[in-house]
């Protein structure tokens, strides 16, 4: 596999790479991941089972795009595939750093500008992508409560009732998320999609994203994830706020918008997320 792989990766820098260190990373739990070298450049080598394949061109596609607003330094793209029964994605490696007061202050100033100028006209995106393993559908919507409460709530609880995770009744579900939803008409601005401390960070004091799950929609719903499960440092958020504040009416869609990522988090890993998703669920149904 290594050879094929440093054989794509002479292809796309046209000139020769023979990886002759493997070390392999902690990567979070969606695939495996591994820093390759040949002494001189190092890569960050991605893999899986070959079904996995669209996984990893989604990645491809939600970093090109991401890229095009020139704001966050983001990794290369080298070269994806399959070998074998594996499929790969290979990235430039990015050494990360623990970003200063003023890092972070940059950071929330730099997001707010994408969200601010890189924007469509309707909710979702030109195809279906993935959150973590999670499919991820994107149908344009000019309805943000209804692209929001079908394509995100109920659409992964309907996953959580296929695998025999029934946490409430997802017709009434849905309507409680439109209402809650409707009236609000947010700027549909081009998320990260999956923008929490694990997939952000600092090269050579340099803001830095990776690991997207692109769409357009709200804002708002970048920051909630933020917020989820380990709290950015307070002067990202001043940087946010100095640069296009939030909607006082954050606050009270904020829940609902982490929702969609406790759900996906029961779905992949279980019990106590599905535990905490049945408490926000409750309050719904009321």
């Amino acid at each position: 596999m290594w050879h094929f792989i440093s054989e794509e990766i002479s292809k796309s820098i046209n000139k020769d790479f023979i990886c002759d260190d493997i070390r392999e990373i902690s990567s979070g739990h969606s695939h495996k991941a591994f820093k390759i070298t040949d002494g001189r450049s190092r890569y960050f080598v991605k893999t899986n089972q070959k079904s996995y394949l669209p996984h990893f061109e989604s990645e491809i596609d939600g970093l090109t795009h991401l890229s095009k607003a020139q704001l966050f330094r983001l990794p290369k793209i080298i070269c994806s595939g399959v070998v074998a029964d594996k499929a790969f994605l290979v990235l430039e490696f990015l050494t990360l750093s623990e970003g200063t007061t003023e890092d972070w202050f940059q950071f929330g100033q730099l997001l707010a500008q994408q969200h601010q100028t890189q924007t469509q006209n309707m909710y979702g995106w030109q195809e279906d992508n993935y959150i973590g393993l999670s499919p991820q559908p994107n149908k344009w919507n000019k309805k943000w409560c209804q692209f929001f409460a079908e394509q995100r709530i109920g659409f992964m609880l309907q996953l959580l009732a296929e695998k025999g995770k029934n946490l409430a009744n997802i017709d009434k579900i849905v309507a409680a998320v439109f209402k809650l939803l409707a009236g609000h008409v947010p700027v549909a601005s081009m998320l990260h999609g999956d923008f929490w401390s694990g997939n952000s960070g600092f090269h050579k004091g340099l803001p830095t994203l990776f690991d997207p799950a692109l769409y357009y929609g709200d804002r708002e719903t970048d920051i909630a994830m933020s917020e989820l499960f380990a709290r950015l440092p307070t002067a990202f958020y001043e940087g946010y706020q100095a640069t296009w504040p939030l909607d006082p009416g954050y606050e009270y869609r904020k829940p609902v918008y982490q929702l969609y990522h406790v759900l996906n988090h029961a779905l992949i890993f279980g019990e106590h997320y599905i535990q905490s998703a049945q408490a926000i669920l409750k309050n719904m149904e009321q």
